[in-house]
């Protein structure tokens, strides 16, 4: 895993977007596609093309970040083409290359990795459109503006969670294994060495003791399935996961259920989906990151607007890219641990619903956990 480091020079403010609904643009009716144009919208600014990564490394992408950019862009009267290229770096490519050739006058990308990240921003830029990079660094690739959470924070916060629920088990130098997010992924980086941060100072002073540590592929679920399995065989005595996110959580969940071990392990995670927020009421997890995706969207979209009208809007922070060692105008949120007692702040920022996440037996644990 690439060891560079987001240098951050200024703390983001949210910035705040008025929001409504949207619908599709006509000859796209795909659930992987939604946008939305109109002679009149378009004759006040350009054209928007988003690319979503993926929609299997988290729920978040379709269930989050695509309905607040849509509602974003919508109230802001601006066209926009929300794709996700589904894992596919060939497909990623194609679909930039449409939506410039459609009209977008500002591309915002979730990049796959870095190398095929930047091919899109070089291309984008030869022909005069400049590229927000959304949630993820595209590393050398000189993006116009970068938008994301403090991702170093976020490791930060998941390691003093493990800390706290191994603490709370009252461990003796409990076994702590690694299951990291993928290689390819800068963030994934920024989480490891947030937790590590953490953890490492335990493991020196013998307090703890370093147990298996895997990257995950492509923040693949079933392959960390796999990998945790291989992980507790050659370690029956794991004594605590630090998961890197909810999906690679769930799947180490689902392993220590088959050897009666979960609620007695603790596991991370992180972006408080359903599933994760579930684990957590079940006491199968024990705590995971919750970042506003909201807030993210709307600083991303109303640069992004701004961009489309021809204005150069200033950022209020910036990051060194650790390969180029430029500084990148950034907007960075903060994010929030979240555990059983504060669940429900979750529900009532509206992330997640009641009613999605207080079905069958979790409607008692919900009451249990101040959940109105």
């Amino acid at each position: 895993m690439r060891k560079g480091i987001l240098s951050l020079t200024a703390t983001a403010a949210a910035l705040a977007l008025g929001l409504t609904a949207c619908g599709g643009e006509s000859g796209q009716t795909s659930a992987s596609t939604s946008s939305s144009a109109s002679a009149s919208e378009a004759a006040k600014a350009g054209k928007v093309g988003v690319i979503l990564p993926d929609s299997k490394s988290s729920a978040r992408w379709e269930t989050a970040d695509r309905k607040y950019l849509e509602e974003a862009f919508k109230a802001a009267g601006v066209a926009y083409d929300i794709q996700n290229a589904q894992n596919d770096k060939t497909a990623f490519q194609t679909i930039a290359d449409q939506m410039v050739t459609n009209g977008a006058t500002v591309l915002m990308i979730v990049n796959l990795d870095s190398g095929s990240g930047k091919a899109v921003i070089d291309k984008a830029k030869s022909q005069g459109v400049p590229v927000i990079d959304y949630d993820r660094l595209t590393l050398g690739g000189g993006a116009a503006y970068y938008v994301s959470f403090d991702n170093t924070k976020v490791g930060t916060l998941q390691g003093e969670g493990l800390s706290k629920c191994l603490t709370d088990k009252k461990a003796d130098k409990p076994i702590v294994a690694y299951l990291n997010g993928s290689p390819t992924d800068n963030n994934a980086t920024l989480f490891k060495q947030g937790y590590d941060g953490v953890l490492k100072p335990k493991f020196d002073s013998g307090e703890y003791v370093k147990g298996p540590d895997q990257d995950v592929p492509e923040w693949d679920n079933t392959q960390a399935g796999t990998i945790f399995e291989q992980m507790l065989t050659q370690e029956p005595k794991i004594a605590g996961v630090l998961a890197a996110n909810d999906g690679l959580g769930n799947a180490a969940i689902t392993v220590l259920k088959k050897n009666n071990l979960n609620g007695k392990v603790p596991v991370t995670g992180q972006d408080a989906t359903v599933q994760g927020l579930q684990n957590i009421l079940a006491g199968d997890q024990c705590m995971t990151v919750y970042k506003a995706v909201k807030k993210e969207a709307d600083a991303a979209a109303k640069l992004a607007v701004a961009l489309a009208k021809g204005e150069k809007p200033a950022a209020s922070g910036s990051v060194k890219d650790p390969e180029s060692g430029q500084d990148v105008p950034a907007e960075l949120m903060e994010p929030q641990a979240i555990y059983f007692d504060n669940v429900k702040d979750v529900v009532a920022d509206g992330y997640v619903t009641k009613e999605e996440l207080c079905t069958g037996d979790f409607a008692e644990k919900c009451t249990e956990a101040g959940i109105q």
